[in-house]
């Protein structure tokens, strides 16, 4: 009973209610005219962190360190042990990236769109036991920028909370964006979005919204998850023509359709990405990246906004492009290889239906799938032979071996 007792105590001392926390403050300037942000990282008690061992990845990227404590950098690491009581690292980041000829990342005189992964690099966190970092991120804006917004919490006037359950060294993440905004928000489900972009940049962020609002209710029916804040950013001059998801954030170029002619949409596409989660491994890019277009697409057909025969057609370009493909499995899916995928996915959708009398569908197997880490061929064959209770005929396919 008392080795119970004892037990019992050691687990609750352990809880993180009984954490030490210990205030870990970003603070950011956005510096336009040299393309950069200078980052200070301040610990309220540095004597609770041993170290913080940082990947700074290309050379070039991060560059005029100064730390209160020990600062070692060796290629791409760089360790800072802090110094005891209130303690800083400072340093500056290029913000200005590029992607062939346009800029992935970009700050100008007027505005910044930028991802928060950019301001602080990923690090091994080594921390002194019953220790709990809070972390806050706030800006200092150039003078006449009006705003900024990130997918974090606000907690005061350019201000947010950083809070990241699965990792252990919070920072910030997620597409971001400041200068002289335009936003349009809205609340769908139990989740705040914000459609935010410079002004003069040719956003459509009520069309854009709108579409986010048509198709709604139905993603949350096909993904049962709620995150409190979406952002989506966008921009034109100089920036790359593509969309991507990040953490709880989007970005769409503003002159990309958000429906092309083809009945593709980039914005659902990455509106997908984010709410599945979907990893792939050991060669099976295509099964992600084959998901993503399906889903994409029954959205819109789901919702209304695709005719039969519209989705007959699209599933015609799908049969034609994908015809050659004789093998999914590989490092990076091509388009033909993401086309073959597609219709393999109808195809098995098809068949659990009829099996199990349209008890189940497609939509089963995806959920499975997002509980995993990450996702393999196997375990999607796996998966889908549970759902539809026998072995498929669909999953014999020979693309898949």
């Amino acid at each position: 009973m008392r080795c119970q007792l004892l037990l019992l105590l050691g687990l609750v001392a352990c809880s993180p209610a009984w954490a030490k926390k210990v205030d870990l403050d970003y603070q950011v300037r956005l510096l336009p005219a040299n393309g950069q942000a200078e980052v200070r990282l301040t610990l309220a008690d540095g004597s609770a962190v041993r170290s913080l061992d940082f990947d700074l990845g290309k050379a070039g990227v991060y560059s005029g360190f100064q730390a209160d404590g020990k600062w070692q950098a060796q290629g791409r690491r760089g360790v800072w042990q802090p110094a005891a009581g209130k303690t800083s690292l400072s340093y500056r980041v290029q913000l200005d990236q590029k992607r062939g000829a346009a800029y992935s990342s970009r700050i100008n005189p007027h505005w910044a769109l930028f991802l928060g992964d950019q301001l602080v690099p990923p690090a091994h966190l080594d921390q002194q036991d019953g220790t709990e970092l809070v972390a806050r991120l706030a800006f200092d804006l150039p003078e006449g920028w009006s705003s900024v917004e990130t997918a974090w919490p606000r907690i005061g006037k350019d201000k947010f909370r950083i809070d990241n359950v699965s990792r252990l060294f919070d920072r910030p993440t997620g597409w971001m964006l400041a200068g002289d905004l335009g936003s349009r928000r809205a609340r769908l489900g139990d989740t705040e979005v914000t459609v935010a972009a410079p002004v003069g940049q040719g956003m459509r962020r009520m069309d854009n919204l709108t579409l986010l609002t048509f198709v709604w209710p139905q993603l949350q029916a096909l993904f049962p998850r709620n995150p409190p804040k979406l952002l989506l950013v966008g921009a034109r001059d100089g920036m790359w023509r593509g969309a991507a998801a990040a953490h709880g954030s989007l970005y769409l170029h503003s002159g990309r359709p958000m429906v092309s002619e083809n009945g593709s949409s980039p914005l659902l596409r990455e509106v997908v990405q984010l709410f599945t989660q979907l990893h792939g491994r050991d060669g099976s890019d295509w099964l992600v990246e084959s998901l993503t277009d399906y889903y994409a697409n029954e959205l819109l057909r789901r919702s209304g906004g695709l005719s039969d025969d519209r989705y007959q057609a699209w599933q015609a370009r799908l049969s034609k492009q994908g015809a050659k493909v004789a093998r999914l499995k590989g490092e990076h899916a091509t388009p033909a290889q993401v086309a073959r995928g597609v219709m393999l996915l109808q195809a098995l959708d098809k068949e659990i239906r009829i099996h199990t009398q349209a008890r189940r569908s497609l939509d089963d197997v995806v959920r499975g799938l997002m509980r995993l880490p990450g996702v393999s061929t196997e375990d999607f064959v796996q998966i889908s032979e549970n759902v539809l209770g026998r072995q498929s005929e669909v999953l014999q396919s020979k693309a898949l071996r």
